[in-house]
């Protein structure tokens, strides 16, 4: 290579990482280790699963649900189905309201850190009990879809900006002694010190809980600013799109934030919501589809390419 050519190179290079934040550079490495790491424990996911069942099986032996179901017993997933029958949330709810009325030791040893509040097609609203062990499940697998995202593009250019994740009420009532709300308003009480630095709206903002009133104050906050990552279930980002179009006066969402690059949603089926937010868009953005729900963290979208 011609000298000229390698020292332009060099003073590129240069110019680039004079360019990033402190916490890019660090964070980009880091991607790379947790997507290296991802694709290990997908290499190993069924001995992985006879693993984390074993262990479940003797954690969970002495709590009342154990002890009803003979978990002493059982030592195969054919042991476990022949003992364990399948339920609906009616036919567990003994159990979930000896929690609710503070019980311990009833699925899981000692007392869960949080109920998560839900309403899905049956039994109305429903307390699902969180443990301390299943928190930074959520927490870390949230974390992995992000960055094994930006292993993949090559890039940290996300944190560079602002991100926003269009939630619940992190305000929590007490249920037989245990905090207890919507999902997405428990995880808002888990998210990592570094990450809040660049989120958005503001605590006090996210705690209102008139939906209207809510999203003005989330778009007078982020009108303005650099928005890099927008996330949330399809049809609350989609009223915060139209919502924002108004008062801006943008023909598209790139329009009002230009180096927005990374949509997240889950909670719904995107289908129904796809041409509708494309189009207010205005252009094609990455997307990772999140599957979180309020017994667990069980997926999200590896290949960003893969819009299926």
């Amino acid at each position: 290579m011609h000298k000229a050519q390698l020292n332009s190179q060099k003073r590129m290079g240069v110019v680039y990482l004079c360019t990033m934040s402190l916490k890019t550079m660090i964070l980009l490495p880091v991607a790379r280790f947790i997507s290296n790491m991802v694709r290990r424990h997908a290499n190993s996911a069924l001995a992985d699963q006879q693993r984390i069942f074993h262990s479940l099986i003797r954690d969970a032996g002495t709590t009342a649900f154990g002890k009803d179901h003979g978990f002493d017993r059982i030592k195969s997933y054919e042991d476990f189905k022949r003992q364990v029958p399948v339920r609906d949330y009616e036919g567990l709810k003994s159990y979930f309201d000896r929690i609710a009325q503070g019980e311990k030791n009833v699925l899981w040893p000692g007392q869960p850190k949080y109920l998560a509040k839900t309403s899905g097609t049956t039994s109305g609203i429903k307390y699902i009990p969180v443990s301390k062990e299943s928190v930074p499940n959520h927490i870390r697998s949230a974390r992995n879809a992000i960055f094994n995202y930006m292993a993949v593009k090559g890039t940290a250019s996300i944190f560079e900006g602002k991100m926003i994740f269009l939630s619940g009420s992190p305000e929590l009532e007490t249920k037989g002694g245990v905090p207890t709300g919507r999902l997405s308003g428990i995880v808002n009480h888990e998210v990592p010190s570094w990450i809040r630095t660049n989120q958005l709206p503001t605590w006090k903002t996210n705690c209102i809980e008139d939906w209207e009133e809510k999203l003005e104050a989330v778009i007078k906050e982020t009108l303005h600013q650099d928005m890099r990552v927008i996330g949330g279930i399809p049809p609350w980002v989609q009223m915060y799109f139209e919502r924002i179009l108004q008062v801006s006066g943008k023909k598209n969402i790139i329009e009002v934030f230009p180096n927005f690059s990374l949509f997240i949603y889950g909670g719904v089926n995107y289908e129904p919501y796809r041409a509708t937010l494309e189009k207010l868009i205005g252009k094609k953005v990455d997307s990772i589809e999140y599957f979180p729900a309020s017994e667990g963290f069980f997926a999200f979208q590896d290949d960003p390419k893969d819009a299926s």
